[in-house]
């Protein structure tokens, strides 16, 4: 009675929300964001700001404005989750601190003194990056650069926000579930999961099947933007209308390499040929996909077959060449021994893969290698039965995960030397074999970067500007055949290494390489993580630098392989003529 009696007096009570608001009560959008903002952890801000800063140090290769806010904001949202960790190990440890309120209160100023900090750092950055660009002789820092801080927020929000949704739908499923299934099976299926799940990655199961499906989702979008590419009339090429691989069973990548190449006329002019009647031999481009059940020797043995075809033991050269991750064959590579000769070349590749050479080698280190052997032992079982007058100079080449995958034919620089005239491995990664163990066993006094192994006897190094001339005038010491690694001291591909995490390596330790900011410094997990980005800029520089090895490629053909006659002025003439075709900055 009394309830009624006040009721009817004031009225029916307001009932408060959790939130402290009425119901129906709805926010505006900009106090959603305020909202949303404060209920973010000081500490993962906290830890957001610091890595954000660090993610701003100098590496090898200068960052684009878009490229850095993209890499700060993943960073940032990484330190965000890092500090959530820390505030939860220090809790599970027992340690529950209980701040004043005027502590409560100068934590949020403090926060801003420190954003403000990171604005500061900001400018700091840029002026690194426009000295970086200078090395490297491109243009300063653009203006757009002044909005890292912006987008970087942008991105590091939009990550923990996606999180956190997921993490919401999660335990929302979790508590359906303990609903509907006693609480006893929940835990034996989680249980019986994990450990399902444990077998499958000890064994190799799971990386297989996420290679498999990386390769067939990098082949569907591949085909989905696939170029309109002539297909090759000549039948030197694979995919032709005589050719046993059919056009459409070749990847985009393929069609490009087996169609590609300079023109005719090209050839003709480089060579004086232009006033012949013949003029010069359409070089030989052999290029077999990958084998939809796997079968590496299969694949080979086709690659084997469209020589004997195409009748490329008669020719001067072959290029065993192994592609990269996405069956990337580098156009300028091959084009200069083919310019070199005339045409009279032919190159045998053999695709492995189609994802990108990252996601490769990250989930599949052991078909790149498996490919390069199969090709190789395939072509050189067919190229010894011939006679030894009559047979072409062997070469073998690899660029990148190219490289690390050609290195597994042979056991290591003695069994190179013994089954090839030659070798060209550019931008070899960090943890292949055979330069790991030459690398590691050079000659004292010799810089990681650019080593020298035994005087150089068999093996050197081209770390040059644009040009390899450090191996020119090899002189009598060089013997044959010759095996050249062509590198750059700013070129993440080829230092990044998981030993980043723990250990200072030696390029950092020793005087870097000319197109290297001076004074770099190496931190723990830091460097790591500035090296995997360097990794994913390595090719938005001039050539010369970091991933980018065009005009390289003549003086290491030279000094690998040199036609009768070449000259300096040849070299120069048709390094030119590269950059004119093949350069994209």
């Amino acid at each position: 009675m009394l309830a009624e009696r006040v009721t009817a007096v004031t009225g029916p009570r307001m009932r408060i929300g959790t939130d402290g608001r009425r119901p129906g009560y709805r926010r505006g959008p900009v106090q959603a964001v305020r909202d949303s903002l404060r209920s973010l952890s000081r500490a993962g801000m906290a830890g957001g700001i610091a890595t954000y800063c660090l993610s701003l140090l100098p590496s090898l290769i200068p960052r684009g404005w878009l490229a850095q806010a993209v890499f700060s904001g993943i960073t940032m949202a990484l330190g965000y989750a890092i500090g959530l960790l820390i505030r939860w190990f220090v809790r599970r440890s027992g340690f529950h601190p209980r701040w004043s309120v005027p502590l409560e209160r100068a934590a949020q100023p403090v926060l801003l003194a420190a954003a403000a900090g990171s604005l500061a750092f900001s400018g700091l950055a840029a002026h690194w990056q426009d000295r970086i660009r200078g090395l490297l002789g491109m243009p300063g820092v653009e203006a757009l650069y002044a909005a890292v801080p912006v987008v970087a927020a942008v991105v590091a929000l939009a990550i923990v926000a996606v999180a956190h949704g997921v993490r919401v739908l999660g335990a929302a499923a979790m508590v359906r579930i303990r609903r509907t299934i006693p609480r006893v099976l929940v835990r034996l299926g989680t249980t019986v999961a994990l450990i399902a799940f444990a077998i499958l990655v000890f064994n190799g199961t799971f990386m297989t099947w996420v290679a498999y499906g990386l390769d067939r989702a990098a082949a569907a979008v591949e085909a989905g933007r696939a170029p309109e590419i002539e297909q090759p009339a000549s039948p030197m090429r694979s995919g032709s209308a005589e050719s046993l691989v059919s056009w459409d069973s070749l990847s985009a990548t393929g069609q490009a390499f087996v169609a590609g190449g300079l023109p005719r006329d090209a050839l003709a002019e480089f060579a004086g040929l232009e006033d012949h009647d013949d003029g010069p031999v359409d070089p030989i481009r052999v290029y077999v996909p990958s084998d939809p059940a796997g079968d590496l020797e299969r694949a080979a043995a086709l690659v084997v077959d469209e020589l004997d075809r195409t009748q490329a033991w008669s020719r001067d050269v072959l290029v065993v060449a192994t592609p990269a991750g996405n069956g990337l064959v580098q156009p300028a590579a091959i084009a200069t021994i083919e310019m070199m000769y005339a045409g009279n070349t032919a190159t045998a590749a053999l695709q492995y893969s189609h994802a990108s050479s990252w996601l490769s080698f990250l989930s599949d280190r052991n078909t790149a290698p498996e490919a390069g052997k199969a090709l190789f032992e395939a072509v050189y079982a067919a190229w010894q039965e011939r006679p030894q007058a009559l047979r072409p100079k062997l070469l073998v080449y690899g660029e990148s995960l190219g490289s690390y995958g050609g290195h597994g034919a042979f056991s290591g620089l003695q069994d190179m030397v013994a089954r090839t005239d030659g070798a060209l491995w550019v931008a070899t990664p960090n943890f292949t074999e055979t330069w790991r163990d030459l690398t590691d066993h050079r000659d004292l006094g010799s810089r990681e970067i650019s080593p020298v192994y035994d005087d150089g006897i068999q093996v050197r190094w081209g770390t040059g500007d644009g040009h390899a001339r450090d191996l020119w005038d090899p002189g009598p010491a060089w013997e044959e055949p010759r095996i050249v690694y062509v590198q750059h001291g700013s070129d993440g591909v080829v230092w990044w290494s998981s030993d980043l995490l723990w250990h200072e390596p030696d390029w950092l330790r020793e005087p870097s390489g000319d197109d290297v900011l001076p004074g770099l410094r190496w931190l723990p997990v830091v460097t790591y993580w500035l090296t995997t980005m360097d990794m994913v800029v390595a090719e938005e520089v001039p050539a010369g630098h970091g991933h980018v090895y065009l005009g390289e490629y003549v003086d290491a053909w030279a000094a690998i392989a040199p036609p009768t006659g070449w000259t300096d002025d040849d070299a120069d003439t048709l390094r030119d003529l590269l950059i004119d075709e093949y350069a994209e900055f």
